[in-house]
């Protein structure tokens, strides 16, 4: 039995600790859910130099949900794939490892095995210390860049840590990889595409990581948002994709967005059948493939054909099934799907309606409002409805692209006959 100045000792230790548990990572319910969803879908072959943070991200997230097994199995998982992958059973890039074994074993009572493991990482910093005194060691940065970058970290720390991982081991091609898809995300939304230097820094590490099909499916984006005529190299690309393992980062999501942006959307869902003809197991490609037949319907200027809209509803039930805890969008869209026919409408309503008495968090709450009150404006003409839920979406004070739409939706609107409440909601608006 530990005395309770022990007890304290060894919680300032863990809480010195540099490990999932210690980087803030402070996660919806719903975005865990999320996470852990595409965390599977990414895959666990032993070719993947990240398999081992994957691992702790993933053990992380169980956690964080409540299984504490689930938890300690993926810990333990990331150990052996260190090994595999490093090829030595120590290393620098255990200590974030041993440092979630570390919490969860506390967690758990197991003070003799906490302490056991704090030991291990104590071992580990003395005989590889970092290359800077002042610094972390490169590897923890690098793996702290990793887990905010997969977590909807901070765009900039990611950035930076990778920066810094690089700045002091350089030549580790995930690392360089990582932070050139780091910088993109980063700039994304820019309408004029990336700057030049980034975009440098993406054909760089294309060069050195040639088999990163993920990778060139991005950059094969961005130089054909710069006016590049990239067809036959994204039908090129296509072909290594679809040979390759299933995995979210093959790279064929990324490149069937290059397909209906800048190849063909019937090309993109022909695509996205090959690739479940060879797989017709695998849950992602059905996913990837409901993503191109809802481009193909909502985006067409020519009423849907019945035999494609049968076939985007039913792929978008099949995902809705697949991906239990994290569907909540893909409802959304099936709804969508639903109201572009007249006799889909009833279907759509009551997708909505059950969505609206369901149980949700905040940020999805805002999402549902902002994406019902679009539905009533255009597909149910109901103005003065839509309004009222723009303001349910506006006034919930967090931050994202959904409170944002409806802030601009309702400062449109300054013309409507509730243009004074419209005004007066916007002056008392309450910022996040």
């Amino acid at each position: 039995m530990m005395s309770a100045a022990q007890s304290q000792t060894l919680v300032s230790k863990l809480e010195a600790l540099q490990c999932n548990f210690t980087w803030d990572l402070d996660i919806s319910t719903s975005l865990l859910n999320h996470r852990r969803d595409n965390l599977e879908d990414i895959g666990t072959s032993d070719g993947d130099p990240w398999l081992g943070h994957i691992y702790n991200l993933r053990g992380f997230i169980q956690y964080k949900l409540g299984s504490n097994k689930e938890a300690q199995k993926f810990f333990n998982k990331a150990t052996e794939a260190f090994s595999r992958i490093r090829s030595a059973d120590e290393g620098p890039w255990l200590v974030v490892n041993y440092g979630n074994l570390a919490w969860l074993h506390n967690h758990l009572g197991d003070q003799a095995e906490s302490e056991a493991n704090l030991s291990k990482i104590d071992t580990l910093i003395k005989k590889y210390p970092s290359p800077s005194q002042e610094e972390l060691h490169p590897e923890t940065y690098a793996e702290k860049a990793y887990v905010l970058m997969t977590v909807s970290g901070d765009k900039k720390l990611v950035i930076d840590y990778f920066q810094r991982a690089i700045e002091m081991q350089p030549g580790i091609q995930e690392w360089n990889t990582s932070h050139a898809l780091a910088l993109m995300y980063a700039s994304k939304h820019s309408r004029t595409g990336l700057e030049d230097d980034i975009l440098e820094k993406m054909r760089i590490a294309q060069e050195q990581d040639p088999e990163n099909l993920y990778l060139a499916a991005h950059y094969l984006d961005q130089r054909a948002m710069r006016g590049e005529r990239i067809e036959d190299e994204a039908r090129e690309l296509a072909t290594k994709v679809l040979r390759g393992p299933v995995s979210s980062y093959s790279g064929l999501k990324p490149l069937l967005r290059v397909y209906r942006k800048y190849v063909s959307v019937d090309e993109a869902i022909d695509l996205s059948e090959k690739a479940m003809k060879n797989h017709p197991d695998e849950r992602y490609l059905k996913r990837c493939a409901a993503l191109c037949y809802e481009g193909k319907l909502i985006f067409s200027d020519s009423p849907p054909k019945k035999s494609m809209l049968d076939r985007a509803v039913s792929l978008h039930q099949e995902v809705i099934r697949l991906y239990p805890h994290s569907s909540l969008m893909k409802k959304i869209d099936l709804a969508q799907i639903y109201a572009l026919s007249r006799d889909g409408l009833a279907k759509a309503d009551k997708i909505y309606q059950e969505l609206l008495i369901s149980d949700l968090e905040l940020a999805d709450k805002q999402m549902l409002y902002n994406r019902y009150a679009i539905y009533l404006h255009f597909q149910r003409q109901d103005g003065n409805m839509s309004i009222r839920y723009h303001m349910k979406a506006a006034a919930i004070p967090q931050q994202s692209f959904f409170r944002k739409n409806s802030i601009k939706v309702l400062e449109k609107r300054g013309r409507d006959r509730m243009c004074g409440e419209i005004r007066e909601f916007l002056a008392n608006l309450q910022e996040p």
